[in-house]
């Protein structure tokens, strides 16, 4: 079992960056039936959708957010030495694009930056990577940045998709802690004998030119994400309690990757966690991926005016991959959202 305790560590800031372009999943312009997009619209929760420009990556997303970060908590770019992108929507498949963010960042060459190829658990999973490189020696400040862009490898004809998903960036600072600090408790698991619940089969090398056009589109089974989610999340939210010894109501936020609200609603009374704990976004973000997290962080979510606020984040999906973290925020985390006019 992967769970892991990293004492020592603060989470400085969040930032998040959103395309200022929102589309409204009721507009008969988008050529879908209107009683099947208002079905889809009640059990998904997801009223309109943030989609960015054909030319917007997410890299350009986190790039903003990053930028935004290091200015608001007066960073300067040479004090950060680790660079981590999270994210299954890079710029190219080689080089690494953790490498063309160091540069339009302005970090040092003495900065480690690689990417990580995750989806909807890719939040957790990118601040444990974060924290044990923290303390693992060798590095004050890391950069964690979490973007995707869904709205790019939809079938636009597929409106159990192109309804529900989304555009995000973000960028997460975490320095080493000067004084006692909380530590943060991560659990982790996978499980790859569900991959074909969620993929995108052609353009990378099992097959670079697909023969079907579908395979060019994400492929989504319902069903089976739904039945993967109430199967595999309650138990990880009960496992995370324990292994961090805490009960439901020390959590002062559950935060969760925003899928769907029918999911989210089934989970929240399952584990019987309380409605005002479980801040949601969907409904005018739609489903961003993996950095839906920091994106409901950020817009939902308010720093302690003193001690700390514990908060569960909780990210499940594409892999199949899903993954915890229990962790600190104090007085002094910056939490910033953005809508990034043009991207």
């Amino acid at each position: 079992m992967s769970q892991s305790r990293i004492p020592g560590f603060r989470i400085a800031g969040i930032a998040t960056g959103v395309p200022a372009r929102a589309v409204d999943n009721l507009d008969p312009t988008l050529g879908f039936d209107p009683v099947e997009v208002r079905k889809v619209v009640a059990m998904a929760g997801v009223r309109e959708r943030r989609v960015s420009a054909a030319t917007t990556t997410s890299a350009d997303l986190c790039f903003e957010a990053a930028t935004a970060l290091l200015q608001r908590l007066g960073w300067a770019p040479d004090s950060v030495t680790g660079l981590v992108f999270v994210t299954q929507t890079p710029d190219h498949f080689l080089p690494s694009t953790a490498c063309l963010l160091q540069h339009r960042l302005g970090l040092p060459d003495d900065c480690a930056a690689f990417d990580v190829g995750l989806g909807c658990s890719g939040y957790p999973y990118g601040l444990y990577v974060a924290a044990a490189m923290l303390r693992g020696g060798g590095h004050r400040r890391i950069l964690m940045l979490h973007g995707e862009t869904p709205t790019h490898f939809v079938d636009p004809q597929d409106h159990a998709t192109t309804l529900l998903f989304g555009d995000s960036g973000s960028a997460t600072a975490l320095e080493l802690a000067e004084g006692p600090a909380q530590a943060g408790h991560f659990c982790l698991h996978t499980d790859g004998s569900g991959a074909q619940g969620l993929i995108l089969r052609g353009g990378a090398f099992r097959d670079r030119d697909p023969a079907n056009p579908r395979h060019r589109f994400l492929e989504m089974d319902g069903a089976a994400i739904f039945n993967f989610t109430i199967k595999r999340v309650p138990p990880l939210i009960q496992e995370s309690l324990a292994f961090a010894g805490l009960a439901v109501d020390d959590i002062g936020a559950y935060v969760f990757h925003q899928s769907n609200r029918f999911i989210m609603k089934h989970l929240m009374k399952k584990c019987a966690l309380p409605e005002a704990r479980v801040p949601m976004t969907l409904e005018d973000m739609g489903n961003g991926g993996g950095p839906s997290v920091a994106v409901t962080i950020t817009r939902r979510i308010a720093p302690p005016v003193d001690g700390t606020l514990r908060l569960m984040l909780v990210g499940y999906g594409v892999g199949l991959s899903w993954a915890s973290a229990v962790v600190p925020i104090d007085p002094a985390t910056v939490l910033l959202h953005l809508d990034v006019p043009g991207a």
